[in-house]
């Protein structure tokens, strides 16, 4: 007979504690946001000079040679090495004006 009637005060019971118990707790401090710090890399107009160089000299070159119907060994002298050329060279020097 009083078992019907104590497990509702037990499920009351436990809704109530859910509901109650948190309001009763002190509130914890937010947590802090993290500073977002940019990075250090800044581009330069040089730099970005030569990454649009970087595609259009290709961009050209294969207009011009079509390496698509024929000579790709040509295209990639003349199209893509310089530009791998030029940008292994800039790798180079950095690393030797950062002295890694």
């Amino acid at each position: 007979m009083f078992s019907g009637l104590q497990e509702i005060v037990v499920i009351v019971l436990i809704v109530l504690g859910l509901i109650l118990v948190p309001r009763m707790m002190a509130p914890r401090p937010a947590p802090r946001q993290p500073l977002v710090r940019h990075p250090a890399l800044r581009i330069t107009w040089t730099v970005r000079l030569a990454i649009v160089l970087s595609i259009l000299w290709p961009l050209a070159w294969a207009l011009y040679i079509k390496p698509w119907q024929h000579d790709a060994v040509r295209f990639a002298l003349v199209g893509i090495g310089p530009v791998a050329i030029g940008w292994s060279l800039k790798w180079v020097l950095d690393g030797i004006s950062k002295r890694r």
